[in-house]
């Protein structure tokens, strides 16, 4: 079964990453119950070899609550096939303290609902003033 539902891929991870810091950021739900919206229970994400399972990854999103950074994020390529999505991108990050834009590899797998099931990230941090390549 295909967890895109026919969505394009650079549209679908776009979605999934708002979607999910939307209600991180704006629900008063716990963040435990967002993370299980969006995450199989089983969850690994490892990002730049820095390993998340689900408890990790909740803990993760606790100062995103306190912080209220402001995000957007420019998809410039992504592929599906089955459950696996594959994706670079730019996040772009604003807190009180700083701006901050990181260019990321995204390769993951998706669950038949659209969860996600495992993730690996490489990201670099982009130098201020440098151009991104689209």
């Amino acid at each position: 079964m295909n967890p895109f539902h026919d969505d394009d891929p650079k549209r679908f991870i776009a979605d999934f990453f708002a979607s999910f810091t939307e209600e991180l950021l704006h629900s008063d739900d716990d963040p435990a119950v967002i993370v299980d919206r969006y995450h199989t229970p089983d969850i690994v994400q490892v990002a730049d070899g820095n390993r998340m399972d689900r408890d990790k990854l909740i803990a993760h999103t606790r100062p995103l609550r306190k912080n209220q950074p402001e995000s957007r994020m420019d998809v410039h390529e992504a592929v599906a096939d089955g459950d696996q999505l594959a994706a670079r991108y730019t996040l772009y990050v604003h807190t009180r303290k700083r701006d901050l834009a990181m260019e990321v590899c995204f390769f993951g797998r998706f669950a038949a609902d659209g969860r996600m099931r495992q993730a690996h990230l490489l990201t670099r941090t982009v130098p201020e003033g440098a151009k991104v390549p689209a």
